[in-house]
């Protein structure tokens, strides 16, 4: 870990940042509902669940990795939305 302060407060902001952006796509992830049927809805929120901890693993180790986690959560639901749309017709 730095002991440099402003570096700190970077990390600690780039984090709280993530946190809020992985909170905005668990909204998404909420609302899908309306589109992705339940079998498939249920296990995509335990994988945004499981983002969720290793965003906090990654904020607690003051990582700056800590915004690739909403970024990863946002093109797996985006992924799952199209496949889904053109595989198995949902229809938003």
């Amino acid at each position: 870990m730095s002991t440099d302060p402003a570096r700190r407060i970077g990390q600690l902001l780039v984090a709280g940042l993530a946190v809020v952006a992985h909170l905005v796509v668990g909204f998404f992830y909420l609302a899908g509902g309306l589109v992705i049927p339940g079998p498939v809805l249920i296990p995509l929120w335990l994988i945004w669940l499981a983002l969720a901890a290793v965003l906090v693993r990654l904020a607690v180790r003051r990582s700056w990795w800590t915004p690739a986690v909403p970024v990863a959560a946002a093109v797996l639901f985006v992924l799952v939305v199209i496949v889904g749309e053109q595989a198995f017709g949902w229809q938003a």
